[in-house]
């Protein structure tokens, strides 16, 4: 498994996050996980990012036949 490290975080944003874990019955490290597992797989999540997308078109117009070269 793959390990995150945040740095800067606001003492009282650890805080929130040990209180919110006590009361989850779970470890600091835990629910920092489920955080960002609900966050990154929530509908809600989805359509923010299909929001941004349509921002984008808006912000910079797509140029119709163009190509792009993408490397992967």
């Amino acid at each position: 498994m793959a390990q995150l490290t945040v740095r800067k975080l606001d003492k009282e944003l650890v805080a929130a996050l040990k209180i919110r874990a006590a009361r989850n019955g779970r470890s600091a490290e835990a629910e920092h996980r489920e955080i960002l597992k609900h966050a990154l797989t929530s509908d809600d999540f989805k359509q923010h990012l299909l929001q941004l997308a349509d921002l984008a078109d808006v912000a910079f117009p797509r140029i119709e036949g163009a190509i792009r070269d993408v490397e992967l």
